[in-house]
């Protein structure tokens, strides 16, 4: 059993009553780790609403919360680079699709540059058809009168 010199009251602590039982249950699973006997320790400690305190207690936790830390860390980590990547893969895409939309808007100002020269060849062979009408109406007017 814990001794009240290595233990002190949860309330004691300036912790709600949430980061209390969090702290318990890392001290548990800290303690786990190094043999039964300290963990008996704190679960003792713990139903008497006080947390172990002594050297040994206390480097086990820092010592989990040091491996919880780095656990975070790598997770992290592992995170960022998969939104760095994710957001390069977008910014592909969208170069990609730029690249596409501007090639179509290319395409199309070509086809609206042909659709002009077609109206421009269509006019001049209104014209030639109106010139040969007149023509024709003047042979016509000539072969009549002969």
């Amino acid at each position: 059993m814990a001794s009240p010199v290595s233990s002190i009251p949860d309330t004691q602590l300036g912790l709600t009553s949430g980061e209390v039982q969090l702290l318990r249950q890392h001290q548990q699973i800290a303690l786990s780790h190094g043999g039964q006997s300290s963990s008996r320790a704190a679960s003792n400690a713990s139903s008497q609403g006080r947390l172990l305190l002594d050297p040994t207690s206390l480097q086990a936790l820092s010592l989990h919360f040091d491996r919880l830390m780095h656990a975070i860390q790598q997770r992290w980590q592992q995170l960022t680079e998969q939104t760095e990547m994710a957001t390069q893969i977008q910014y592909d895409r969208a170069g990609n699709a730029l690249e596409m939309a501007d090639a179509e808007i290319r395409r199309f100002h070509n086809i609206l540059r042909q659709i002009d020269e077609l109206e421009i060849e269509f006019d001049k062979i209104r014209r030639i058809g109106e010139i040969v009408k007149g023509f024709r109406a003047r042979v016509e007017a000539l072969d009549q009168r002969i």
